[in-house]
């Protein structure tokens, strides 16, 4: 889930790059549609209604979403509303990863069961347990799943939803005004006859 003693921003970052950007570019209507979707979600004071989600799975993967990016001294997942960018991304341009969803939450609750009896959920598990949950399910395609949703969803473009009140942008210090000033990157700092 992390290297030890490296820190929340170089993580975040080390993750967005690793997504790939192949299959972003492949996703990205979809991508944006999704964001939008989740924009207008956020917007309202109105509970969400999700579209494939019922609502103890959405509950369940974004306890899982609040652990890939927790809430410290920064927002979160939760914070930057997430599930409602997952749950609609299935419902458009990733609606062949439903049953990756299914199976996966099912082989989750199994998981609980096993490592902790009498616990049924696991959102209803303690920190310690959530991450002792995710540690043992950490090189499935269901957790990487989850996980690459979850980035995507964080740092989605505000203008188009997700990344709530621009809360991912911000951990990675990502200005959006467009109102920079040359020079803009080394390249463009070179004298014209060293180009």
């Amino acid at each position: 889930m992390g290297t030890p003693g490296k820190s929340r921003r170089s993580f975040l970052i080390d993750s967005v790059s690793g997504l790939g950007g192949v299959w972003v570019l492949a996703n990205y209507p979809g991508i944006l549609a999704a964001a939008e979707y989740a924009s207008e979600a956020a917007e309202s004071d109105i509970a969400p209604e999700f579209a494939f989600f019922t609502p103890e799975q959405a509950l369940q993967v974004e306890a899982m979403a609040a652990q890939i990016i927790p809430t410290d001294d920064t927002p979160g997942a939760r914070e930057a509303r997430v599930i409602v960018f997952i749950d609609r991304a299935l419902v458009t341009f990733d609606r062949d990863r439903q049953e990756d969803y299914t199976q996966g939450l099912a082989q989750l609750e199994s998981q609980v069961n096993q490592h902790f009896p009498g616990s049924r959920e696991f959102s209803d598990l303690t920190f310690d347990q959530q991450i002792h949950i995710l540690t043992e399910i950490e090189d499935t395609p269901f957790f990487n799943l989850v996980r690459t949703h979850t980035i995507t969803g964080f740092f989605a473009s505000p203008l188009h939803g997700g990344n709530h009140d621009k809360v991912g942008w911000r951990l990675v210090s990502y200005d959006d005004s467009l109102d920079h000033e040359p020079p803009f990157g080394y390249y463009d700092a070179l004298p014209l006859n060293r180009r």
